[in-house]
């Protein structure tokens, strides 16, 4: 019976050692620059937004929205433009047709970077001008299989009223031309 009460109480001892250094590690640990926050209960629920738009890529003509700014030294001999880095500003619009009401722009970077099939990788933050979204936006960053005629990238970030969004991208290709000229269908679902 006292070998039991010994070892409770040693066992009791042990905890309040292990709590009390634990808090004396975080709290010496923890940058001034930075705060933890107490969780609460949610008191407002999240609210999901469905968004689609088309996406303009014009590489092509006098005024291309997307123009090549690096490449690799072998991008050329490469079946997929690996290597290859753009800079783009593309038009977002409320359907396919390119003189249709302008919703926002593209912009950011993409770069070719698959070896073996041709793939980009996206980093893009897309500006909305139109309405109640008219000065947020998304930030889009991820792997865009573009050969594929439906592809899903990750929803990374947000502003305005897309603040602390998160959520995915649909991306279907509904023209393209030998050029590299494309037009992409979106259907972004986001948490905000």
């Amino acid at each position: 019976m006292a070998n039991a009460a010994v070892t409770v109480m040693l066992m009791l001892i042990m905890a309040v050692v292990a709590e009390t250094t634990e808090g004396a590690q975080s709290s010496s640990t923890q940058p001034k620059w930075a705060k933890k926050l107490k969780t609460r209960k949610k008191t407002t629920s999240e609210t999901v937004t469905n968004l689609q738009f088309y996406f303009h890529d014009t590489v092509s003509g006098k005024n291309p929205s997307a123009v090549r700014v690096a490449q690799a030294p072998e991008t050329e001999k490469s079946l997929t433009l690996f290597g290859a880095l753009l800079m783009a500003d593309d038009p977002l619009t409320e359907t396919p047709d390119p003189k249709s009401k302008l919703v926002g722009r593209a912009q950011g970077m993409y770069g070719s970077s698959g070896q073996q099939e041709f793939g980009l990788t996206m980093a893009m933050c897309f500006a909305f001008c139109d309405g109640m979204y008219n000065g947020s936006s998304i930030s889009i960053f991820g792997k865009n299989s573009a050969m594929n005629p439906v592809r899903e990238m990750p929803v990374v970030a947000g502003t305005g009223v897309f603040r602390l969004a998160r959520g995915y991208a649909i991306a279907k290709t509904h023209w393209f031309n030998t050029m590299g000229d494309a037009i992409v269908g979106y259907n972004v679902t986001l948490i905000h």
